[in-house]
């Protein structure tokens, strides 16, 4: 999480466990494009830096940041994953739509982590302006997508480690 105190980008690259073997999902709402696009390439330059090969990272897109839990879900649904990183961006507006989005998204992803065996990142800006989403796409507060990679990882070293 960003704040005042911890930059989104700031981490201990030694402190990550080996990604070379790791499958990931990648689900990026196409809304705030601006923003989303921005995690997207934090979260790739992220899982590359960790050895993670460009074809064991599968990106699908979505129209909109409610529709990341469906995305979600099918991406793991594919077999093809470790992991699936939700990402998008909800700007607070005029009207309540910005709570309804942000509330369903939520509990969404957060059943998919507690009903499944796939960890599921979540990814989703959620800000009262754009500057705000702009500081943590790559802005003074570091870029949220790197947050979500090292996360990603160490979820799945974490499921695997129990496993054994």
């Amino acid at each position: 999480m960003a704040t005042k105190y911890h930059n989104l980008s700031d981490y201990d690259f030694n402190a990550v466990p080996d990604a070379s073997d790791m499958r990931f999902g990648i689900v990026c709402s196409e809304w705030n494009s601006n923003i989303t696009f921005n995690l997207l390439r934090g979260a790739q330059d992220t899982l590359k830096r960790h050895g993670v090969k460009e074809e064991n990272i599968l990106v699908q897109m979505v129209p909109g940041s409610f529709e990341l839990t469906f995305g979600s879900q099918q991406m793991i649904k594919s077999g093809k994953v470790d992991a699936v990183i939700a990402l998008g961006c909800v700007v607070r507006g005029d009207t309540p739509h910005f709570d309804y989005v942000c509330m369903g998204t939520t509990q969404g992803l957060a059943q998919l982590n507690t009903t499944g065996d796939i960890p599921v990142i979540y990814g989703l800006i959620t800000t009262n302006d754009m500057q705000q989403a702009e500081d943590r796409c790559g802005g003074k507060l570091g870029n949220k997508g790197d947050e979500c990679a090292v996360c990603a990882i160490k979820m799945i070293d974490f499921a695997r480690q129990l496993k054994k």
